[in-house]
């Protein structure tokens, strides 16, 4: 890492980086931890949870844009987390949190049912080999966990620019029983059938206007990639 992160970790990273319970030097968050969102911002407030923030770039412009929600970043990777702690300071947002572990495992048990009022997922590890497909977080077991944290009407919002990773993301959201797709139908192309059995069929959101342009998505845009946006929305309540 650059010095002027290690310093930002070393001056900033108690007021900003959450000491969780680990499991051993990994990033496994003790089973059993259940995260007071409250006591760690100091408030109550809308919880907007980020998964795989990298450098920080979404969820520190959401932060300004949105004084009056909580923002929790998770990230395993450390310079990226030393990164938004950077910018936190920076721009001055008090309204950010992080933890530096694995989201998928971490997630579900750390926060309770219906506390969270969207999650994003930007750009995840497209895994772009088939016989890795089955490392990709977004997976039907991952959507049950999120469709149980997120509050009714809450969104899960996420974005790739991997065409094969976008029809399963889709596929996932509308196939999980707590989720649904505002967007049904949209977008069809019919011109996907021919590398998807399923592509004609659409589903894909506009872009979201509180995802900012990153680096990620710089890299696909340059070699003709198509970002696709998908939302699932966890009905109201009965």
């Amino acid at each position: 890492m650059a010095q002027r992160h290690h310093r930002a970790l070393a001056e900033h990273g108690p007021a900003y980086l959450l000491d969780l319970p680990m499991v051993g030097e990994g990033t496994t968050v003790e089973p059993d931890f259940r995260l007071d969102v409250a006591s760690a911002f100091g408030r109550a407030a809308p919880l907007i949870v980020e998964i795989g923030s990298g450098g920080g770039d979404c969820v520190v412009h959401a932060a300004l844009e949105h004084p009056d929600r909580n923002f929790l970043a998770i990230e395993v990777w450390v310079p990226g987390v030393a990164q938004t702690i950077a910018k936190c300071v920076h721009e001055g947002v008090d309204n950010v949190r992080l933890i530096c572990a694995d989201a998928a495992q971490a997630l579900p048990t750390m926060l309770g049912p219906a506390s969270v009022r969207e999650v994003w997922t930007f750009f995840p590890d497209p895994w772009p080999k088939v016989k890795h497909h089955k490392r990709r977080l977004v997976q039907p077991e991952f959507a049950d966990k999120v469709a149980d944290l997120l509050e009714p009407e809450g969104n899960w919002r996420l974005a790739t620019d991997w065409a094969d990773y976008a029809w399963q993301i889709r596929d996932v959201v509308e196939g999980c029983s707590g989720l649904t797709n505002p967007y049904a139908g949209r977008l069809a192309d019919p011109g996907d059938v021919d590398v998807d059995p399923q592509g004609d069929r659409g589903g894909f959101a506009p872009r979201f206007e509180g995802r900012v342009e990153t680096r990620f998505e710089r890299k696909g845009l340059r070699v003709d990639r198509i970002v696709r946006d998908v939302v699932g929305t966890k009905p109201p309540a009965s």
